[in-house]
């Protein structure tokens, strides 16, 4: 008999606030299939509990998502995986209570579009964000559903294109997160945004954000199936393939 994989997404509620923390170091919590089962199901779990009101997703390191788990995509192909992401961030545009994002450090490609799917991103001003698709040969695709719905498009096709590091403070003035702070206020900030959600009454905030997130969820409903299987069409790309193989033995 087996041993049941370890944990790699936790959960806790405090004060009204379910946090799901992320931590998978072992791949920079990258978007593995496990991992993101495990925030899906926290999610509902949180969105499911009377006692929550407000809901933050954070990591227990620096690096808050590198992105879909490569080693997976080489190996196993990601049309499965593609929907799910796509899944995951309808869910959280769809959660009855509102989700905030907090990171300290990296976020890249795959990882982006869970803060671009959550209602308010607070982030460090010197963390680091990288749509880094472009380089691999792939597009920044089933993210593209709510990256593009915060970004600006100057900067959608800045980051999109060019695939290089930008950091927190950028991403604010993007519109990609909510707010950057310095490093060492980002826990204050984040307990006080939270702790203002968890004032509001369970209808006002589920209503609210059903406003709020009209437009997205119409977009990830309309688009979704098709740039679900645009990221898999790329990942099974012979160019693609040798991109990764190639990223994947240099981190060796």
């Amino acid at each position: 008999m087996t041993d049941a994989p370890a944990e790699l997404v936790h959960y806790a509620v405090v004060d009204a606030v379910a946090t799901i923390t992320l931590d998978s170091p072992a791949n920079r919590n990258a978007l593995s299939r496990q991992l993101v089962t495990e925030l899906y199901a926290h999610l509902e779990r949180a969105g499911a509990d009377p006692a929550v009101r407000a809901v933050l997703v954070e990591s227990s390191g620096k690096v808050f998502c590198s992105g879909a788990d490569l080693t997976e995509a080489s190996t196993e192909g990601m049309e499965a995986g593609t929907r799910r992401i796509v899944e995951l961030q309808r869910l959280v545009a769809t959660l009855d209570k509102p989700v905030v994002t907090k990171n300290l450090g990296a976020v890249r490609a795959g990882g982006i579009g869970i803060v671009a799917a959550a209602d308010i991103a607070i982030s460090a001003d010197d963390a680091t964000f990288a749509l880094t698709e472009v380089k691999l040969g792939l597009a920044a695709a089933i993210i593209s559903l709510t990256v593009h719905h915060r970004m600006n498009p100057r900067a959608a096709a800045l980051t999109t294109l060019g695939g290089e590091v930008f950091t927190g403070a950028e991403a604010a003035a993007y519109g990609l997160v909510t707010k950057a702070v310095p490093a060492d206020d980002l826990d204050a900030e984040v307990a006080a945004v939270c702790a203002s959600l968890a004032t509001g009454a369970p209808q006002g905030l589920r209503e609210s954000k059903r406003i709020l997130n009209r437009d997205l969820v119409a977009r990830i409903d309309a688009l979704g199936e098709e740039m679900a299987a645009t990221s898999t069409r790329l990942f099974a790309s012979d160019e693609a393939r040798e991109a990764m193989t190639a990223f994947l033995s240099r981190k060796k």
